[in-house]
């Protein structure tokens, strides 16, 4: 269990993220077309995992943007945004902004991929939605960066994420 904060407040998550030099979890999540995404879809690839509570907040959706406009300068990478929203607001966002070189997920169904990564808040207002964290995965989706962001308010080490690329 890690302790982040909420405007100064302590809230826990469900665990702890995978270890630099560990395989990353699998997982199942929806696509703003309603598809199902799993990690083995992006085989191959270098990929950003940037997570965080919810696009419709101020930080939350500057992450977007920002990874967006750094994500058309990568090479064999993808990013994708990952969190709680239903697909259809991920897809609103995305295109009401015309942000293209993300890939929106959502993990509504279940939270099963918040749990397996251990990053579901499961106390404090977030309850039960995804904490503000960023995952880096080499093509064979060993993890090569992690970032639990202390203050849930703050936004991601943005070039931290992008060095470990």
């Amino acid at each position: 269990m890690a302790t982040v904060t909420l405007k100064g407040n302590d809230i826990h998550t469900s665990g702890n993220l995978p270890e630099v030099g560990s395989q990353a979890p699998d997982f199942t999540l929806t696509g703003t077309d309603l598809s199902s995404k799993s990690l083995s879809d992006f085989a191959g690839s270098k990929v950003v995992l940037n997570i965080f509570p919810s696009v419709d907040t101020g930080t939350c959706a500057q992450s977007v943007r920002t990874f967006n406009k750094e994500a058309s300068n990568l090479e064999n990478t993808k990013v994708l945004c990952i969190s709680r929203d239903l697909p259809f607001a991920q897809g609103r966002f995305c295109g009401a902004e015309g942000l293209d070189n993300v890939i929106s997920l959502s993990d509504f169904k279940d939270g099963s991929f918040g749990k397996s990564y251990g990053l579901n808040f499961v106390d404090g207002p977030l309850e039960a939605l995804h904490s503000r964290c960023v995952i880096v995965l080499d093509e064979n989706g060993v993890v090569k960066h992690t970032e639990q962001v202390s203050e849930t308010v703050d936004e991601p080490n943005y070039k931290a994420a992008l060095e470990a690329l």
